[in-house]
């Protein structure tokens, strides 16, 4: 029997504020353990939560962008659980009335375009965290990020493969740092999500016993988790088990899941609405003015690409997947008007470049008008290709301007016919068994002679003099004989 995978997802996404959801503690993450904490986070008796307005603005961008309908009246609820990390033993979030519902996300997965819907975006406090000690049996717990704002958004399960989950998390993320709300950095934890994964025959219509993915804190670990488990599940009913519903914990070292707890289900939780918190109202006032305010998302600006620049789709989806390589490239385009050769040289030099320092577009050593100015000396034939790429990597060690690198280095192309064909001649009476193999028929060794009067001009000279200088003494019925 043939089965397929129904995959959901959960995010949540750490709003970019100052402050917590509820009160005035930092959200910066990195301090101290317990240092960002106050009687309300720690749920002190007799404290009282205030809504933080931005934690809603932030909700809003996040819904607006994503096609969700927006209620006009939504309630907080305590989530009931106790663990070590939740010092008021509930989590404050919301459940029969959320924010947003009955949005969606479109994903490119192998060149088809897929609409997944989303149930729901809502609000709602993170928890602490837990710090296992390695070398005692104990553990110590930080509360600093109790209190942290999040959203979350859960996905309809539309998603039947591995590969449509990373790009349905991708593309999330993207919208998530286009907005401003989130910074989407999966190994701080402030973009996050669990994976709901079960199997079915195929072409069946009732979905399968689900199991919660846990510890997934990168794209890679997504996706690996669902193809072990899916691989698991498909085991276990070709054996004639039967799956149990559960919680497991990714463990990467392994490539493998692990079960971890039964999965609790909402009565689990006992909600109920919280009675320190009024309804959240949202009137037509404020979605209209955020709407109005939301940025170029990914998918408007990668059409915009293709249009406006002439960009082929691959082109266009790299540079737009992050706003920041966005706007690198556009600054460059302003001072050089060549988008396709912009484009060539920020997804090969400039990327491997930031790769192996393991920097982000932000951090590039090279700035975009010296990226500019320097395919535009190869563009005038001041320099050839070959020597940008010796230019590329000063300006990225010292920060010079390309010119100065070219100037002081003596790397301007040389563009005198003379001086290359001389250059030609000699290469040629160096290498008379070469010039036979040629004149027998064998042309495709000109890129052979190419070669060796570059290597012979240090790369300076101009690639296509020497190329019609070499086609036409070595096609010329007076070369001597050699």
């Amino acid at each position: 029997m043939r089965f397929e995978p129904v995959i959901g997802l959960e995010i949540h996404a750490q709003l970019k504020t100052e402050t917590k959801i509820f009160c005035s503690c930092p959200t910066s993450f990195g301090a101290p353990p317990n240092t960002h904490t106050c009687p309300v986070c720690l749920g002190m008796p007799g404290v009282l939560p205030v809504l933080n307005k931005k934690v809603v603005d932030y909700a809003l961008r996040m819904a607006l962008a994503t096609h969700c309908e927006i209620g006009r009246e939504s309630r907080f609820a305590r989530k009931n659980y106790f663990y070590p990390d939740l010092p008021k033993g509930y989590q404050i979030s919301q459940y029969e009335l959320p924010l947003a519902e009955h949005g969606y996300v479109d994903i490119e997965v192998d060149n088809q375009i897929k609409r997944i819907g989303l149930t729901r975006i809502h609000l709602e406090e993170d928890a602490g965290k837990l710090i296992h000690d390695p070398n005692l049996p104990q553990s110590k717990v930080d509360l600093n990020r109790t209190g942290t704002p999040l959203i979350e958004i859960v996905s309809e399960p539309d998603l039947r493969s591995p590969a449509e989950a990373g790009a349905y998390l991708r593309q999330l993320r993207s919208v998530v740092r286009y907005l401003g709300i989130c910074d989407g950095n999966l190994e701080e934890g402030s973009f996050r999500c669990d994976a709901n994964i079960s199997i079915r025959p195929q072409g069946a219509e009732k979905l399968g016993t689900r199991t919660e993915l846990k510890n997934l804190n990168s794209f890679k670990n997504v996706e690996r988790s669902l193809r072990y488990e899916i691989i698991r599940q498909k085991e276990i009913l070709a054996d004639g088990g039967l799956v149990i519903q559960e919680s497991r914990l990714w463990n990467d070292a392994r490539n493998r899941t692990a079960s971890m707890r039964g999965k609790e289900e909402a009565h689990d939780y006992r909600y109920f609405p919280d009675p320190d918190l009024l309804p959240l109202v949202i009137d037509d006032r404020q979605i209209e003015k955020i709407a109005n305010a939301l940025p170029e998302l990914p998918d408007e600006k990668k059409a915009r690409f293709i249009k406006d620049y002439n960009l082929p789709d691959y082109d266009a989806a790299f540079l737009t997947a992050e706003r920041e390589l966005a706007d690198y490239f556009e600054s460059c385009v302003q001072y050089f008007d060549k988008p396709k050769l912009i484009s060539n040289w920020i997804m090969g030099d400039l990327a491997a470049l930031l790769n192996a320092q393991g920097k982000t577009i932000t951090q590039s050593p090279v700035s975009a008008d010296n990226l500019a100015a320097l395919l535009r000396l190869i563009e005038n034939g001041v320099i050839s290709g070959k020597i940008a790429k010796t230019v590329f990597e000063q300006i990225a060690l010292t920060g010079e301007t390309p010119q100065s690198v070219v100037e002081t280095k003596g790397l301007t192309q040389v563009t005198d016919v003379s001086a290359i064909e001389d250059v030609v001649l000699k290469v040629i009476g160096d290498h008379p068994k070469e010039v036979r193999t040629y004149q027998d028929g064998k042309k495709k060794l000109l890129v052979f002679f190419v070669g060796q009067v570059m290597k012979a001009t240090r790369g300076k000279a101009n690639p296509k003099i020497v190329n019609e200088i070499l086609s036409e003494k070595l096609e010329s019925k007076q070369l001597p004989e050699v």
